[in-house]
């Protein structure tokens, strides 16, 4: 795990709020790390509903496929994470340590394994010994609680090469009944979500139907940390699950078209957004948070697939780094994504500053005003395509030489 923290992590976290029928407790199972914790278990009262957004990957970790499996049956009671090993590539192993896994949680926590909720970070293509969540789970059910500090540590038990724990939290009002969303992330390289080695989870007090919630979540995800990249790699275990307890003195939300699941999603929606610039802000070797805005493209899908190949464009990410406004990268991302596209209508902006317009360099360019843009902590980089309406939005960080450092030797 990187010990330097970022700069661009936030000056002071949140203090998140107990949620009715959700404990937290933390453990160090020796997973892969020393003198720190790697086992998160978190205890849901009965009747907590559930749903899920997972990779797109075609080769997805062990533990997707459980909660996948499991997703349908719309209940939980349980969720068991570790770091240190994604239990991804591990073949039958992989799948008979999540069935033993989720037994051992279903068995202290006294619920059916296919209430249990399982998510790996780590190391890929090592055996995941479960065994090692024995000593330990009954203990965490013990003293599981939700107080602040719980939800702190849980954020930190789930870190990898992560540099500072990611968490939020929003209240809604449905109706005169105060609801709270609390959601923790994990992320900080191998990410490019596509679900939605990235994981969250997001618990609600509100009463909510399990293909509400799915729906809502899916929207939302779609929205957030399906608009963050730090590597353009997508990895085997990206894993998005939101819990509602029920608890609120409220009437079930049953149907979409209620009127309190549009404020619900977009308090959720919020909350997503926060912990995906959070994920973007961590990324390995990041030192910039850079928001790609797209504009004036055919579409709004044009608009993001353009956002994302300047986005995970290496020599877009490497300027930005060298704090170099060097436009010809920002028209070569532009040319190769495959989208229309016309050269002499193509105008680019970092941050107020206009460096080319109608296919050439902007008559008023200043290299003092855009290199003193360049030297901020937070860039945005705006295209208008200069053909239509369709707008992209994808929070992405610079390319450093701690990126390499960092992944080269990972294993090792």
């Amino acid at each position: 795990m990187a010990t330097d923290i970022s700069p661009l992590a936030p000056e002071t976290y949140p203090t998140l709020p107990a949620i009715p029928g959700v404990r937290l407790a933390t453990a160090a199972a020796g997973i892969r790390y020393k003198g720190r914790t790697d086992v998160l278990f978190v205890g849901l009262d009965e009747g907590t509903s559930v749903a899920g957004v997972f990779t797109r990957s075609k080769c997805p970790s062990a533990p997707v496929d459980w909660c996948r499996a499991n997703l349908a049956g719309g209940v939980a009671r349980a969720l068991l994470v570790n770091s240190g090993n994604a239990n991804a590539f591990t073949g039958a192993k992989g799948a008979d340590a999540v069935a033993l896994s989720a037994r051992i949680a279903a068995q202290a926590a006294g619920c059916a394994r296919h209430e249990v909720f399982v998510a790996s970070t780590g190391v890929i293509g090592e055996p995941l010994d479960a065994t090692k969540f024995e000593p330990v789970l009954p203990d965490c059910v013990s003293r599981a609680e939700g107080g602040s500090a719980a939800w702190e540590a849980a954020a930190r038990a789930i870190m990898t090469t992560d540099t500072f724990p990611k968490l939020a939290t929003r209240t809604v009002d449905l109706d005169g009944v105060p609801m709270t969303i609390n959601g923790i992330a994990k992320g900080a390289g191998m990410i490019q979500p596509d679900m939605a080695t990235m994981l969250s989870f997001v618990f609600t007090d509100a009463s909510i139907a399990a293909p509400v919630l799915q729906a809502l979540l899916a929207a939302a995800a779609e929205r957030s940390f399906n608009c963050v990249t730090v590597d353009g790699d997508t990895s085997t275990s990206d894993t998005l699950i939101a819990f509602a307890t029920g608890k609120a003195a409220m009437a079930p939300i049953e149907t979409a078209d209620d009127p309190r699941a549009a404020a619900f999603g977009a308090a959720l929606e919020d909350l997503l957004v926060e912990l995906a610039q959070l994920v973007a802000r961590d990324g390995e070797g990041a030192r910039k948070l850079v928001t790609v805005r797209v504009k004036g493209a055919v579409d709004d899908g044009s608009a993001r697939r353009i956002a994302f190949a300047i986005a995970n464009s290496p020599l877009v990410k490497t300027a930005i780094a060298g704090e170099d406004a060097n436009w010809g990268r920002v028209v070569m991302a532009v040319g190769k994504a495959g989208e229309p596209a016309d050269r002499d209508r193509l105008a680019i902006a970092f941050g107020d500053v206009r460096v080319a317009h109608q296919g050439a360099r902007d008559p008023d360019y200043s290299e003092d005003a855009a290199s003193a843009v360049m030297r901020r902590p937070e860039i945005d980089l705006t295209v208008d395509i200069g053909l239509g309406t369709g707008e992209a939005r994808v929070w992405t960080c610079d390319l450093t030489k701690a990126y390499v450092e960092i992944n080269g030797d990972y294993r090792s």
